[in-house]
């Protein structure tokens, strides 16, 4: 449960070139990472937002199949947190949500996000 001070969130992660690691819990040796450019994983995260925006797909299952974090496992959750504890551009973008919306791209050290924020 998120106390007074914090928001809880799941997000789905696309690592990409230009992302600090380049591995993850689908791509142990970063392969497909470290030949994924900037523009196709936000391609990417742009089709997964319009198809869980109209409801064709859920945010937890792109997650889960998509997301490059190991969050992916909990359908993107990442449980609560409060400032200081991410990522400045993740944490503007979440606190930015209001509960239920969807981020628009956002761009961090670890890659390109969509964020929902759930609390």
């Amino acid at each position: 449960m998120a106390s007074a001070n914090q928001v809880t969130a799941s997000h789905i992660l696309i690592k990409h070139e230009g992302s600090r690691r380049k591995a993850s819990w689908k791509d142990p040796e970063g392969r497909v990472i470290k030949n994924t450019t900037r523009e196709s994983a936000v391609s990417q995260l742009k089709a997964f937002r319009d198809d869980i925006v109209s409801c064709k797909v859920k945010f937890e299952d792109i997650a889960s199949r998509f997301s490059d974090c190991s969050s992916a496992k909990r359908g993107g959750d990442l449980g609560p947190f409060g400032r200081g504890q991410m990522q400045k551009p993740f944490e503007d973008a979440t606190y930015d949500l209001k509960i239920g919306e969807i981020s628009d791209i956002v761009d961090t050290d670890s890659g390109s996000h969509i964020i929902m924020r759930t609390g």
